[in-house]
């Protein structure tokens, strides 16, 4: 079988009906039933147009890796499909929407190839929250769910940071206005700030946090969406408290609203000496 009869051959078969199980062979048996579904939405979401395509190929040993773009609900990206061979047959392995085109690099050169600010902010999301869930999982397997918790509260140094580098604003406005500024550049977060005074502010935004617990797959499988975003909150409550906010944290259709409101003790940023000494920074 060519390399275009097996992806001809994939398509047919999905179309054709459910995809069989066991023509699924991935990297890791995690990542089996996030395969399952992602074929699923391909076959109900992706126009025939589409699937006719003649796609990019790449033979690699035993695997071959074809690239070409889709249009899934409402997002059009450019899909790396892979599958294996053995003689005539072939199996899926896996599908990313991420493919870094370094097999055009030549040595000697100090230039390689870039991803867009987006994809470069997903990937770097992506590793941080799964290992922060990695670290909570292990603590609250070891310690208990509470210590697990508190052990992400870094509230103190977060609001010390806002303070220092954003200093033309009193504390408590240069902590929302830090919040802004590091979730839109170093989060790659959609934020928008809708209100701001000493006494109260409003910021809504669309984390990648919660994108990528709904896109990946590996995140649902370690860790329950409730305990996921108990983690969330934990984290940005005990931010907002040690920079004299209480904070509200409401959800709708895909975004968060944190409703700020001045702490009735007031007192502003708490003393970062009073964390515990083995307390990690957990930016989210």
């Amino acid at each position: 079988m060519t390399e275009r009869e097996t992806w001809r051959d994939f398509v047919a078969l999905l179309r054709s009906a459910e995809f069989p199980p066991d023509r699924i062979r991935p990297y890791d048996e995690l990542l089996r039933e996030p395969l399952r579904t992602f074929l699923s939405a391909m076959r109900a979401q992706a126009s025939p147009s589409d699937l006719q395509q003649e796609p990019e190929t790449h033979r690699v040993g035993d695997h071959v890796h074809y690239v070409l773009p889709l249009t899934l609900g409402e997002e059009t990206a450019s899909y790396c499909f892979t599958f294996v061979l053995e003689g005539d047959e072939w199996h899926f392995r896996h599908v990313e929407s991420i493919t870094i085109r370094l097999d055009q690099v030549s040595p000697p050169t100090s230039t390689f190839p870039d991803l867009s600010d987006e994809q470069k902010h997903w990937m770097r999301e992506e590793w941080r929250v799964t290992e922060l869930v990695r670290l909570y999982s292990f603590l609250a397997q070891e310690r208990g769910p509470e210590f697990a918790l508190n052990w992400f509260r870094d509230g103190a140094g977060y609001a010390l940071a806002a303070r220092t580098w954003v200093p033309f604003v009193p504390p408590a406005q240069a902590f929302v206005l830090y919040l802004c500024w590091e979730q839109v550049h170093l989060h790659g977060s959609e934020v928008t700030l809708e209100e701001l005074s000493d006494e109260r502010a409003t910021v809504r935004l669309r984390p990648l946090t919660f994108a990528l617990y709904e896109r990946t797959g590996h995140l649902r499988q370690q860790i329950g969406f409730e305990d996921y975003r108990r983690l969330f909150e934990t984290v940005w409550e005990d931010r907002a408290q040690a920079a004299g906010w209480e904070l509200g944290i409401t959800y709708a259709e895909g975004e968060c609203v944190f409703g700020f409101r001045a702490s009735a003790a007031g007192g502003g940023a708490r003393d970062p000496a009073c964390d515990t000494p083995e307390a990690a920074p957990a930016t989210s």
